[in-house]
């Protein structure tokens, strides 16, 4: 288990803004290009859209949304991007272990986590219409967390039509407004199917608008599958006065919020009710971040064996005097290359570290990146270098992916995570009767 820290740093908040900043730029570049390319080119376009879509208008969504979104809790979750998200309609009160066992009982399945795999696999089922019981869900955001895990269950065998929920657990000690005591929350609604986000142009689920359907369904499974469940209703807990989801989609609600007690659900003798967190999954982001710098690493390495293997070539070169010393040009260029060599090993270790989790490699591979953007955007400006896709392109926008990945929400609070205790001793050492 972890715990985050509760502030983000001064520098963590100005990579997070110089991230966005140069998306901006990026933008403008593709766009040059596009008029070199012309948008009849299909790949360049779809490059385009996705570079919008999945970066650029997550980003600015995300700086504007700290601003102006509340941080506190009102009964809504958040998307990724800040963006509010679907309703919280369902509390619960029990051990992990029984939250399981009660879903299990009424034909829910667990969802993947979202991974690369499960990403590929849920993009081929809904082109394909092929059946993926345990298709992931999209992150959302509660606590400062994306949920702990989801469950669902899948209609007519089609992954684009499914009823699901997501759960978090409840930080110690806190309570819902009004002083009720629940130790998870959770998000339920119906996907009815595919399509594009209205805010952010991604490719996304589309709810159903009336959200009290999927939440009525959800307690109605459970209810009726484990006779020890017992159900309370906190009436007129919240309002419908944000009318959309992070998607764009419309959504209703009559604001009651049935608290689902499962305390005297029994699970197997001696099973230990589970602690999972969603912070101790590697985040997505932190994945993309540490290969992107291993790229940037191969990049440095492949430059010093082509410096080291032709450095006779550079025998001949004439100074500004006209003048021309095989022997010092040779040793420059194996000095020089010697240090892209000695760079890109480090960047390797670096890219390492950062998986793992490390948040000082973290810190030094964003700064690196930083440096590198801003080198370039002078001398773009002051007219030194043009950044053309033949010339420069590919360098800059590795760098800016990899400081919009590691500079990213779930990818810093994985490396500011904190090690906590898994349970408390008393819980630890408690069993449930079967």
């Amino acid at each position: 288990m972890y715990k985050a820290p509760n502030r983000d740093s001064r520098l963590d908040h100005a990579f997070f803004v110089l991230g966005g900043a140069a998306a901006v730029w990026l933008a403008f570049l593709l766009v040059g290009e596009s008029f070199h390319l012309g948008w009849g080119q299909v790949w360049f376009s779809f490059v385009f859209w996705a570079f919008l879509a999945y970066l650029l208008l997550p980003r600015l969504h995300r700086i504007l949304t700290t601003i102006y979104v509340p941080g506190y809790f009102i009964g809504r979750a958040r998307t990724s991007d800040g963006l509010l998200g679907d309703p919280v309609n369902v509390a619960l009160l029990g051990d992990e272990e029984q939250l399981h066992a009660i879903m299990r009982s009424a034909r829910w399945t667990l969802a993947d986590d979202v991974t690369f795999a499960s990403s590929r696999r849920i993009i081929s089922s809904t082109i394909f219409r092929r059946s993926y019981p345990e298709a992931p869900v999209s992150p959302l955001y509660l606590f400062d967390r994306q949920q702990d895990f989801a469950y669902q269950q899948e209609v007519d065998s089609n992954p684009g039509k499914r009823h699901h929920v997501r759960f978090w657990r409840c930080p110690d000690g806190w309570m819902l407004p009004g002083g009720h005591k629940v130790d998870w929350l959770a998000a339920g609604t119906y996907d009815r199917s595919v399509g594009f986000s209205l805010f952010t142009l991604q490719i996304t689920h589309k709810i159903e608008q009336n959200t009290d359907v999927e939440r009525d369904h959800i307690v109605r499974t459970v209810a009726e599958a484990e006779s020890a469940v017992s159900v309370q209703v906190i009436k007129d807990f919240s309002t419908g006065y944000h009318t959309r989801n992070g998607g764009g989609d419309s959504i209703s609600t009559d604001g009651d919020l049935p608290v689902v007690d499962a305390r005297s659900v029994a699970v197997p003798s001696g099973q230990l009710p589970r602690r999972t967190d969603s912070r101790d999954r590697r985040p997505a982001p932190t994945i993309m971040g540490a290969a992107l710098v291993v790229a940037r690493a191969m990049a440095a390495l492949g430059l010093a064996i082509t410096l080291l293997t032709s450095s006779g070539e550079f025998a001949d070169i004439t100074f500004d005097d006209g003048s021309v010393d095989p022997q010092t040009t040779t040793a420059a260029v194996a000095f020089v290359a010697t240090v892209v060599l000695i760079f890109g090993m480090g960047e390797v270790f670096l890219a390492w570290r950062i998986f793992l989790g490390s948040n000082g490699a973290r810190v030094i591979a964003m700064g690196l990146s930083s440096v590198s953007i801003l080198v370039q955007a002078i001398d773009a400006t002051t007219g030194t270098t043009s950044i053309t896709l033949e010339a420069g392109l590919a360098g800059l926008a590795t760098d800016i992916l990899v400081l919009l990945a590691l500079s990213s929400q779930r990818s810093r609070v994985y490396a500011k995570r904190q090690r906590v205790p898994a349970l408390p001793p008393s819980v630890a050492n408690r069993r449930v009767a079967s």
